[in-house]
């Protein structure tokens, strides 16, 4: 299950458990469904800051990659050679 920032600005919202996810404006966040129930997600919910994702699309709408690239990475490769320890 995701939910997506509706604003132009960062949110906190706070999760069950103490716990809070941050949330960058139209950005996506996956959380679990039990988090839905919880007060301040519902609240944000009815005030319309947030939304829920369903099945990882919205209805019309332009939806982007929020983890970036998958597989390789890219840009230039590093040469395979890893350094490590002093130098």
């Amino acid at each position: 299950m995701e939910i997506r920032n509706l604003t132009t600005r960062p949110l906190r919202i706070p999760l069950p458990g103490g716990k809070s996810l941050h949330l960058g404006p139209r950005k996506v966040a996956k959380i679990v469904p039990k988090s839905l129930e919880h007060p301040p997600v519902k609240e944000l919910l009815e005030a319309e800051t947030i939304e829920v994702v369903v099945g990882g699309r919205t209805k019309g709408a332009n939806t982007t990659n929020p983890s970036g690239p998958s597989g390789s990475q890219s840009g230039p490769s590093a040469g395979g050679v890893r350094h490590t320890g002093d130098r």
